[in-house]
Protein backbone atom coordinates (compact mmCIF):
# COMPACT_ATOMS: atom_id res chain seq x y z
CA UNK A 1 0.00 0.00 0.00
CA UNK A 2 1.08 3.82 -0.54
CA UNK A 3 2.13 6.26 1.90
CA UNK A 4 1.04 8.77 0.72
CA UNK A 5 -1.87 10.37 2.45
CA UNK A 6 -1.66 14.01 0.31
CA UNK A 7 -1.83 14.08 -3.60
CA UNK A 8 1.28 13.35 -5.15
CA UNK A 9 3.15 17.17 -6.80
CA UNK A 10 3.10 15.85 -10.01
CA UNK A 11 5.41 17.88 -12.98
CA UNK A 12 5.32 17.31 -16.98
CA UNK A 13 8.06 18.32 -18.82
CA UNK A 14 7.20 18.92 -22.79
CA UNK A 15 3.83 20.04 -21.94
CA UNK A 16 3.12 21.57 -25.14
CA UNK A 17 3.42 17.95 -27.16
CA UNK A 18 0.76 15.60 -28.17
CA UNK A 19 1.91 13.15 -25.42
CA UNK A 20 2.95 16.36 -23.33
CA UNK A 21 -1.30 17.61 -23.60
CA UNK A 22 -2.34 13.72 -23.45
CA UNK A 23 -0.34 13.71 -19.81
CA UNK A 24 -2.01 16.61 -18.68
CA UNK A 25 -5.72 15.45 -19.23
CA UNK A 26 -5.45 12.25 -17.44
CA UNK A 27 -2.93 13.75 -14.50
CA UNK A 28 -5.78 16.59 -14.24
CA UNK A 29 -8.64 14.28 -13.12
CA UNK A 30 -6.69 11.74 -11.47
CA UNK A 31 -7.66 11.75 -7.45
CA UNK A 32 -4.39 11.31 -5.97
CA UNK A 33 -2.13 13.44 -8.23
CA UNK A 34 -1.85 17.34 -7.90
CA UNK A 35 -0.43 19.08 -11.08
CA UNK A 36 2.38 21.35 -9.63
CA UNK A 37 4.79 22.17 -12.99
CA UNK A 38 3.66 22.49 -16.20
CA UNK A 39 6.96 23.41 -18.54
CA UNK A 40 8.48 23.10 -22.04
CA UNK A 41 11.80 22.12 -23.39
CA UNK A 42 14.63 24.10 -22.49
CA UNK A 43 14.77 27.56 -24.18
CA UNK A 44 11.31 27.02 -25.51
CA UNK A 45 8.94 30.14 -25.71
CA UNK A 46 6.59 30.86 -22.57
CA UNK A 47 3.14 30.75 -24.09
CA UNK A 48 -0.55 29.84 -22.57
CA UNK A 49 -1.70 26.24 -24.75
CA UNK A 50 -5.46 26.39 -25.73
CA UNK A 51 -5.75 22.56 -25.57
CA UNK A 52 -4.82 23.11 -21.60
CA UNK A 53 -7.57 25.40 -20.59
CA UNK A 54 -9.04 24.67 -17.52
CA UNK A 55 -6.92 22.02 -16.66
CA UNK A 56 -3.20 24.30 -16.70
CA UNK A 57 -3.83 28.22 -17.09
CA UNK A 58 -0.60 29.31 -16.81
CA UNK A 59 1.76 29.87 -19.07
CA UNK A 60 3.76 27.06 -20.08
CA UNK A 61 6.93 27.99 -19.25
CA UNK A 62 10.68 26.66 -20.55
CA UNK A 63 11.97 23.97 -18.44
CA UNK A 64 13.56 25.18 -15.35
CA UNK A 65 15.34 22.31 -13.72
CA UNK A 66 15.54 23.71 -9.85
CA UNK A 67 11.93 24.58 -10.12
CA UNK A 68 10.65 21.66 -11.52
CA UNK A 69 12.54 19.49 -9.27
CA UNK A 70 11.75 22.08 -6.03
CA UNK A 71 7.78 21.84 -6.55
CA UNK A 72 7.45 18.14 -7.64
CA UNK A 73 7.41 14.21 -5.75
CA UNK A 74 7.34 12.84 -9.29
CA UNK A 75 8.22 14.24 -13.06
CA UNK A 76 6.75 13.14 -16.48
CA UNK A 77 9.59 13.46 -19.16
CA UNK A 78 7.51 14.29 -22.32
CA UNK A 79 10.99 15.34 -23.99
CA UNK A 80 13.31 14.40 -27.15
CA UNK A 81 15.93 11.72 -26.29
CA UNK A 82 19.03 13.42 -26.11
CA UNK A 83 17.35 16.39 -23.61
CA UNK A 84 15.88 13.48 -21.21
CA UNK A 85 19.46 11.85 -21.42
CA UNK A 86 20.26 14.81 -19.40
CA UNK A 87 17.46 15.56 -16.85
CA UNK A 88 16.60 12.57 -15.92
CA UNK A 89 19.65 11.67 -13.96
CA UNK A 90 19.53 14.93 -12.58
CA UNK A 91 16.00 14.54 -11.33
CA UNK A 92 16.66 11.24 -9.62
CA UNK A 93 19.60 12.77 -7.69
CA UNK A 94 17.51 15.29 -6.30
CA UNK A 95 15.16 12.47 -4.82
CA UNK A 96 12.31 12.26 -7.84
CA UNK A 97 10.58 9.76 -9.42
CA UNK A 98 10.93 10.19 -13.09
CA UNK A 99 8.74 8.59 -15.79
CA UNK A 100 10.35 9.00 -18.78
CA UNK A 101 8.52 8.57 -22.01
CA UNK A 102 11.78 9.24 -24.35
CA UNK A 103 13.75 6.21 -25.68
CA UNK A 104 16.55 7.35 -23.60
CA UNK A 105 16.93 4.93 -21.13
CA UNK A 106 15.20 1.51 -22.33
CA UNK A 107 17.93 -0.12 -24.26
CA UNK A 108 20.24 -2.18 -21.47
CA UNK A 109 22.78 -3.45 -23.98
CA UNK A 110 25.63 -0.71 -24.87
CA UNK A 111 26.43 -1.21 -28.05
CA UNK A 112 22.70 -0.98 -28.84
CA UNK A 113 22.42 2.30 -27.23
CA UNK A 114 24.97 3.79 -28.55
CA UNK A 115 23.95 3.00 -31.96
CA UNK A 116 19.79 4.28 -31.34
CA UNK A 117 20.66 7.19 -28.81
CA UNK A 118 24.09 8.13 -28.51
CA UNK A 119 22.89 10.41 -25.77
CA UNK A 120 22.76 8.45 -23.43
CA UNK A 121 26.21 6.89 -22.69
CA UNK A 122 25.10 4.68 -19.04
CA UNK A 123 21.92 3.46 -17.81
CA UNK A 124 21.98 4.80 -14.24
CA UNK A 125 21.51 1.59 -12.00
CA UNK A 126 17.94 0.45 -10.97
CA UNK A 127 15.94 2.10 -13.68
CA UNK A 128 13.00 -0.44 -15.01
CA UNK A 129 11.49 -0.85 -18.63
CA UNK A 130 7.88 0.66 -18.13
CA UNK A 131 5.78 -1.69 -19.86
CA UNK A 132 3.15 -1.82 -16.78
CA UNK A 133 2.07 -5.79 -17.77
CA UNK A 134 5.38 -7.24 -17.21
CA UNK A 135 7.44 -5.29 -14.78
CA UNK A 136 4.56 -4.48 -12.33
CA UNK A 137 6.20 -6.01 -9.23
CA UNK A 138 9.36 -4.17 -10.34
CA UNK A 139 8.07 -0.43 -10.55
CA UNK A 140 7.52 0.37 -6.63
CA UNK A 141 11.74 0.25 -5.86
CA UNK A 142 12.37 2.04 -8.95
CA UNK A 143 13.07 5.61 -9.06
CA UNK A 144 13.31 6.08 -13.34
CA UNK A 145 10.96 4.33 -15.41
CA UNK A 146 12.07 4.04 -18.77
CA UNK A 147 8.50 3.67 -20.43
CA UNK A 148 8.08 1.38 -23.09
CA UNK A 149 7.62 2.93 -26.84
CA UNK A 150 4.15 2.70 -28.92
CA UNK A 151 5.16 -0.03 -31.10
CA UNK A 152 7.19 -2.44 -29.01
CA UNK A 153 4.09 -1.80 -26.21
CA UNK A 154 1.75 -3.42 -29.09
CA UNK A 155 3.83 -6.33 -30.06
CA UNK A 156 5.57 -7.54 -26.52
CA UNK A 157 2.03 -7.89 -25.16
CA UNK A 158 0.93 -9.94 -28.30
CA UNK A 159 3.84 -11.87 -28.17
CA UNK A 160 5.68 -12.26 -25.14
CA UNK A 161 3.30 -15.14 -23.88
CA UNK A 162 3.60 -17.10 -26.89
CA UNK A 163 7.02 -17.03 -26.63
CA UNK A 164 7.37 -17.94 -22.65
CA UNK A 165 5.34 -20.63 -23.73
CA UNK A 166 7.42 -21.86 -26.52
CA UNK A 167 4.70 -21.34 -29.24
CA UNK A 168 6.77 -19.40 -31.59
CA UNK A 169 8.73 -21.80 -34.43
CA UNK A 170 10.54 -19.52 -36.66
CA UNK A 171 10.96 -15.92 -37.60
CA UNK A 172 8.69 -13.68 -36.11
CA UNK A 173 7.07 -10.98 -38.53
CA UNK A 174 5.42 -7.54 -37.13
CA UNK A 175 3.59 -5.80 -39.92
CA UNK A 176 2.53 -2.15 -37.84
CA UNK A 177 0.68 0.74 -38.98
CA UNK A 178 0.58 3.93 -37.16
CA UNK A 179 -1.29 7.16 -36.78
CA UNK A 180 0.57 10.45 -37.77
CA UNK A 181 0.50 11.83 -33.92
CA UNK A 182 3.42 8.68 -33.68
CA UNK A 183 6.07 10.85 -35.00
CA UNK A 184 5.21 14.20 -32.67
CA UNK A 185 4.34 17.06 -33.21
CA UNK A 186 7.21 19.30 -35.16
CA UNK A 187 6.12 18.88 -38.82
CA UNK A 188 8.21 17.08 -41.44
CA UNK A 189 8.26 16.49 -44.97
CA UNK A 190 6.96 12.90 -44.46
CA UNK A 191 3.97 14.35 -41.75
CA UNK A 192 2.54 17.01 -43.91
CA UNK A 193 -0.91 16.55 -44.98
CA UNK A 194 -0.31 17.02 -48.59
CA UNK A 195 2.16 13.69 -48.28
CA UNK A 196 0.27 11.74 -46.33
CA UNK A 197 -3.33 12.45 -47.17
CA UNK A 198 -4.53 9.50 -49.57
CA UNK A 199 -1.47 7.49 -49.03
CA UNK A 200 0.40 4.55 -46.96
CA UNK A 201 3.82 4.36 -46.80
CA UNK A 202 6.86 1.62 -45.10
CA UNK A 203 9.76 3.25 -43.39
CA UNK A 204 12.51 2.53 -41.26
CA UNK A 205 13.04 -0.74 -42.89
CA UNK A 206 15.59 -2.93 -41.08
CA UNK A 207 16.42 0.32 -39.35
CA UNK A 208 14.40 1.18 -36.86
CA UNK A 209 15.06 1.51 -33.43
CA UNK A 210 12.12 0.49 -31.84
CA UNK A 211 12.97 -3.37 -33.26
CA UNK A 212 16.15 -3.63 -30.75
CA UNK A 213 13.53 -2.82 -27.87
CA UNK A 214 11.22 -5.66 -29.05
CA UNK A 215 14.48 -7.97 -29.33
CA UNK A 216 15.46 -6.77 -26.20
CA UNK A 217 12.33 -7.69 -24.23
CA UNK A 218 11.46 -11.24 -26.47
CA UNK A 219 14.85 -12.53 -26.42
CA UNK A 220 14.71 -13.69 -30.03
CA UNK A 221 15.14 -11.49 -33.22
CA UNK A 222 11.67 -9.55 -35.27
CA UNK A 223 11.66 -8.63 -38.41
CA UNK A 224 9.85 -5.04 -37.60
CA UNK A 225 8.63 -3.02 -40.71
CA UNK A 226 6.55 0.38 -39.51
CA UNK A 227 3.81 2.21 -41.86
CA UNK A 228 2.49 5.80 -41.58
CA UNK A 229 -1.25 5.89 -42.07
CA UNK A 230 -3.02 8.79 -42.80
CA UNK A 231 -5.28 8.80 -39.21
CA UNK A 232 -4.26 10.71 -36.23
CA UNK A 233 -3.98 8.16 -33.49
CA UNK A 234 -3.60 4.67 -33.23
CA UNK A 235 -1.52 2.02 -33.60
CA UNK A 236 -2.52 -1.98 -35.04
CA UNK A 237 0.06 -4.38 -35.84
CA UNK A 238 -0.39 -7.85 -37.32
CA UNK A 239 1.73 -10.37 -36.58
CA UNK A 240 2.46 -13.34 -38.05
CA UNK A 241 4.25 -16.62 -36.27
CA UNK A 242 4.48 -20.45 -36.89
CA UNK A 243 3.39 -22.73 -34.05
CA UNK A 244 5.91 -25.86 -33.11
CA UNK A 245 4.48 -29.46 -33.92
CA UNK A 246 1.69 -30.81 -32.04
CA UNK A 247 1.09 -26.79 -30.92
CA UNK A 248 -2.82 -26.24 -31.07
CA UNK A 249 -4.84 -23.06 -30.84
CA UNK A 250 -6.21 -24.01 -27.42
CA UNK A 251 -2.20 -23.60 -26.23
CA UNK A 252 -2.14 -20.03 -27.99
CA UNK A 253 -5.63 -18.88 -26.37
CA UNK A 254 -4.38 -20.57 -22.84
CA UNK A 255 -1.15 -18.47 -22.91
CA UNK A 256 -2.63 -15.18 -23.94
CA UNK A 257 -5.74 -15.47 -21.15
CA UNK A 258 -3.29 -16.70 -18.36
CA UNK A 259 -0.75 -13.98 -18.66
CA UNK A 260 -3.14 -11.27 -18.79
CA UNK A 261 -6.15 -12.55 -16.45
CA UNK A 262 -4.89 -10.06 -13.83
CA UNK A 263 -4.24 -7.26 -16.37
CA UNK A 264 -6.73 -4.57 -16.46
CA UNK A 265 -6.18 -2.95 -19.58
CA UNK A 266 -5.23 -5.93 -22.00
CA UNK A 267 -8.56 -6.85 -23.89
CA UNK A 268 -8.24 -10.29 -25.21
CA UNK A 269 -11.07 -10.40 -28.29
CA UNK A 270 -9.37 -14.27 -29.68
CA UNK A 271 -10.94 -14.40 -33.06
CA UNK A 272 -13.06 -11.37 -33.33
CA UNK A 273 -9.97 -9.18 -34.46
CA UNK A 274 -9.20 -5.59 -32.94
CA UNK A 275 -9.65 -2.30 -34.88
CA UNK A 276 -7.99 0.97 -33.98
CA UNK A 277 -11.32 2.40 -33.05
CA UNK A 278 -12.37 0.11 -30.52
CA UNK A 279 -9.16 1.54 -28.38
CA UNK A 280 -9.02 5.05 -29.58
CA UNK A 281 -8.91 8.05 -26.69
CA UNK A 282 -8.50 4.25 -24.55
CA UNK A 283 -5.57 3.06 -22.28
CA UNK A 284 -6.16 -0.31 -23.67
CA UNK A 285 -4.01 -2.91 -26.04
CA UNK A 286 -6.86 -5.00 -27.74
CA UNK A 287 -5.19 -8.46 -28.88
CA UNK A 288 -7.28 -10.87 -30.82
CA UNK A 289 -5.83 -14.12 -32.96
CA UNK A 290 -6.45 -16.38 -35.68
CA UNK A 291 -4.71 -19.97 -36.05
CA UNK A 292 -4.49 -22.18 -38.97
CA UNK A 293 -3.83 -25.45 -37.57
CA UNK A 294 -3.18 -27.69 -40.36
CA UNK A 295 -0.24 -25.38 -41.39
CA UNK A 296 0.92 -23.92 -38.37
CA UNK A 297 0.25 -20.18 -38.77
CA UNK A 298 -0.99 -18.29 -36.34
CA UNK A 299 -1.84 -14.54 -37.52
CA UNK A 300 -2.24 -11.67 -34.09
CA UNK A 301 -3.35 -8.48 -34.39
CA UNK A 302 -2.70 -5.74 -31.79
CA UNK A 303 -4.30 -2.67 -31.40
CA UNK A 304 -3.26 0.21 -29.18
CA UNK A 305 -3.72 3.71 -29.52
CA UNK A 306 -0.41 5.39 -29.58
CA UNK A 307 -0.60 8.34 -27.26
CA UNK A 308 -2.42 6.58 -24.44
CA UNK A 309 -1.65 3.15 -24.40
CA UNK A 310 1.49 3.65 -26.31
CA UNK A 311 2.42 6.85 -24.07
CA UNK A 312 1.34 8.74 -21.59
CA UNK A 313 -1.64 6.77 -20.25
CA UNK A 314 0.65 4.17 -19.60
CA UNK A 315 3.07 6.18 -17.95
CA UNK A 316 0.38 6.81 -15.43
CA UNK A 317 -0.32 3.69 -15.47
CA UNK A 318 3.51 2.92 -14.17
CA UNK A 319 3.36 5.67 -11.96
CA UNK A 320 -0.44 4.55 -9.95
CA UNK A 321 2.00 1.19 -9.61
CA UNK A 322 5.10 2.69 -8.66
CA UNK A 323 3.47 4.58 -5.45
CA UNK A 324 1.04 1.79 -4.83
CA UNK A 325 -2.53 3.09 -6.03
CA UNK A 326 -5.10 1.43 -7.93
CA UNK A 327 -3.50 0.65 -11.52
CA UNK A 328 -6.52 2.22 -13.16
CA UNK A 329 -7.33 5.80 -11.31
CA UNK A 330 -7.52 8.47 -13.93
CA UNK A 331 -7.42 6.24 -16.95
CA UNK A 332 -11.13 4.97 -17.15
Amino acid sequence: MNSYAEPVRVGVAGATGYTGVELLRFLARHPRARIAAAMGSPGSASRRVPALARLWDAPVDALDLDALAGSTDAVFLALPDRVSADIAPALVSRGKRVFDLSGAFRLRDVEQRRRWYPHTPDVPAGVVYGLTERYRNELAGSALIACAGCYPTAAILALQPLVNAGLVDGPIIIDAKSGVSGAGKTPTERTHFSECHGSLSAYGVFSHRHSAEIEQELGVAVTFVPHLVPIDRGILETIYVTLPRGASEKDVSSALESAYADSPFVRLTANELPEIKHVAHTNFCDIGWRVNEPTRQVVLVSCIDNLVKGAAGQAVQNFNVAFGFDERLGLN
